[in-house]
């Protein structure tokens, strides 16, 4: 089984988000106040996805001590 691409976007919003390459669906979104982005400038992006791989990691991790993968539907 492959493992999904996925793509950091940013949206309309100028919030950033992840989805699924090729599919149309925001599975995850970042959203920083203005201050915050003010403070970050060209980097709310890189700090964006360190968040997102920090989350993914996170739920990896929950799967290996549990010894559970959650069920996935074909194509996944």
């Amino acid at each position: 089984m492959s493992t999904p691409a996925f793509e950091l976007i940013i949206l309309e919003n100028g919030d950033i988000g992840l989805q699924r390459a090729g599919v149309d669906e925001t599975l995850v979104q970042v959203k920083f106040s203005p201050k915050v982005k003010e403070y970050l400038g060209d980097q709310q992006v890189e700090i964006a996805k360190e968040m997102i791989d920090s989350g993914i990691q996170a739920v990896i991790d929950c799967e290996q001590a549990t010894g559970m993968a959650p069920e996935r539907q074909p194509g996944e």
